[in-house]
């Protein structure tokens, strides 16, 4: 029989609604502990409550301790797959941060529930089943960190929230799942692109994300560099632009070796450097602004946080950042 490690960190999955107030608030004891037995058909458990946070509560530093965790119980124990249950609201983050920084073949599963354990068609023992299942599949290795929910696979890299109480609010903008489960099999229609490995040991740089709008006020970019942050991320406009105003401020990060970073806050497609005039993504790549193609910003901080965190940072956000020409 395969060896399974079960996470659980807190969230919805792990929450119970009260009967009076219909609150929503963390159980002392996680209901998920009493469906074990359904997980024990399927594999040996060994099962270890990380924390039990709200996902609102999740830090890069929670976030780190999580994969230490699970390198140091790899490091005991041959296990076939890792599934962390963990909050809907941060988990998409949490999900690619373990991609980015954990350097393993064995399957790496999150989930969640948008229902808790007490609700009327409560998701969390079904979606973990889900997890299980495809954490213990061999198709399921040498992928990266997986996120399922609501009978689908997808990528840790494109998942993200898009409804604030729907059961199918996990999708892959642009992309798609890369699998669905059934009741009989579990089917992977393609494989994805690797993450590159970002080896990060501890968090002691900060950076900044701003979402770019008409007429932004210069000042906010300035406080970022007055405020002792280490980085930047920019949600610009369509292809990625922001307004002229911003550029002086921009320009006087990069002088202080403070990179910025910019994304699309585009729901879908990526951000280029397309436009030349004053704050365009050209005039924006000349003045050494980098571009995450295909991430969100709260991915893109991420990538920013680890890439700052290894030995020659500058060549780490080239490398990273850096989108291969034809």
């Amino acid at each position: 029989m395969k060896n399974l490690l079960v996470l659980h960190t807190g969230g919805t999955i792990s929450m119970h609604a009260d009967e009076k107030s219909t609150a929503v608030m963390p159980s002392a004891i996680n209901p998920l502990t009493a469906e074990l037995d359904k997980l024990a058909a399927l594999a040996r458990i060994k099962e270890i409550e990380v924390f039990n946070l709200p996902s609102p509560h999740m830090t890069p530093a929670h976030m780190l301790e999580l994969k230490n965790v699970i390198v140091q119980e790899l490091e005991k124990t041959s296990f076939d797959g890792v599934v962390i249950t963990h909050g809907t609201d941060t988990l998409e983050e949490t999900a690619y941060f373990l991609d980015l920084t954990l350097h393993t073949d064995i399957p790496i599963v999150m989930t969640g529930a948008m229902r808790s354990s007490n609700e009327l068609g409560a998701d969390g023992v079904y979606n973990l089943l889900g997890a299980a299942r495809v954490a213990l599949h061999k198709s399921a290795r040498e992928i990266g960190v997986l996120v399922v929910l609501n009978d689908e696979i997808h990528t840790a890299e494109n998942v993200t929230k898009t409804h604030t109480s729907n059961v199918s609010t996990f999708q892959s903008p642009s992309y798609g799942p890369i699998g669905h489960i059934t009741k009989t099999i579990i089917h992977f229609h393609h494989r994805p692109n690797r993450t590159p490995f970002l080896p990060i040991t501890d968090l002691k740089k900060r950076v900044a994300l701003l979402k770019v709008y008409a007429g932004m006020e210069p000042e906010l970019v300035r406080a970022v560099c007055s405020s002792g942050f280490d980085g930047l991320i920019l949600e610009g406009l369509g292809q990625g632009n922001v307004p002229p105003a911003l550029v002086a401020e921009i320009d006087l990060l990069q002088q202080q070796q403070i990179p910025v970073v910019l994304v699309s806050r585009c729901f879908n497609g990526i951000a280029l450097d397309v436009y030349g005039y004053a704050g365009g993504g050209r005039d924006l790549k000349n003045r050494g602004v980098h571009f995450a193609h295909g991430l969100n910003g709260q991915k893109a901080r991420l990538a920013l946080l680890a890439a700052l965190h290894q030995e020659n940072p500058s060549q780490a956000l080239d490398d990273f950042f850096h989108y291969p020409a034809e």
